[in-house]
């Protein structure tokens, strides 16, 4: 299912997305790698993903393609040109997508504006569910897989600060499972719930020491391990569908 299949990766130029680009171009996949507005990191993602194709053998296609998740219209533009590239006898076999970009930030309460709350949702809720429903005939055909990334604090254990985009991200997971019916049986759709797998730039660390004592492994997940686990689910995780998978390293245990 991998070597020669296309996969489309949300959020790819940095931190987790580029983990995962380089993971799947390892198994020669083909790529498309969505970013925003991390140009420069992109086209460095780009090259490292066709090193990481020719270190094992393979040579893959990459494109980088540049949307605002925030913009609908955007959006429907992606899903639309991927799926033209997708349709029989076109370049593209779409065996899965990954989506991993992610509108994150905290929002006190009290102060929460509507717009906020409405970019959260788009983001990380509504642009999935629309991508994922323009590409769902070319995931049928290739029998594909589909993987979201949640938040296991959007499973029932809430953080103060975070209503506007945990909302978001339980309407997400919501989404996991009712995509997972939709879709059957030809296509698969889980997904991932992360605790912390990079900590974003100029966290707290009071806040960083604090939440880290309270998992049981010791410390925070890697992007390497997220990529492991999108692997799994996208090439290997034939009879698993419908799942949200905590990657926290036992942070929900406490």
């Amino acid at each position: 299912m991998s070597e020669g299949s296309t996969v489309l990766i949300t959020g790819a130029a940095r931190r987790v997305g580029r983990a995962i680009a380089l993971s799947l171009a390892e198994l020669g996949c083909d790529l498309v790698l969505h970013y925003r507005s991390s140009e420069r990191e992109m086209a460095a993602t780009v090259e490292a993903a066709k090193s990481a194709a020719r270190a094992r053998g393979y040579v893959i296609h990459v494109e980088a393609m540049q949307a605002d998740l925030n913009d609908l219209a955007a959006v429907e533009r992606l899903g639309a040109t991927i799926a033209a590239q997708c349709e029989p006898g076109g370049p593209r076999r779409l065996a899965g997508i990954v989506h991993n970009a992610s509108s994150y930030g905290p929002s006190e309460f009290g102060a929460i504006r509507a717009e906020e709350c409405l970019e959260h949702f788009r983001v990380n809720a509504l642009a999935p569910l629309l991508l994922t429903q323009a590409l769902a005939r070319a995931l049928t055909r290739a029998g594909g897989a589909v993987v979201f990334f949640s938040d296991i604090h959007a499973l029932g254990r809430p953080r103060r600060r975070f209503a506007p985009y945990l909302m978001s991200k339980a309407a997400l997971t919501d989404c996991v499972a009712t995509l997972a019916l939709e879709l059957a049986p030809r296509v698969r759709v889980n997904g991932i719930a992360p605790g912390v797998i990079a900590w974003p730039e100029g966290s707290d660390p009071a806040e960083v020491a604090a939440y880290e004592a309270r998992i049981p492994l010791g410390r925070p997940g890697t992007p390497d391990e997220a990529a492991q686990l999108v692997r799994w689910l996208l090439f290997e995780a034939n009879y698993v569908n419908g799942e949200i998978i905590r990657l926290d390293g036992g942070r929900w245990l406490r």
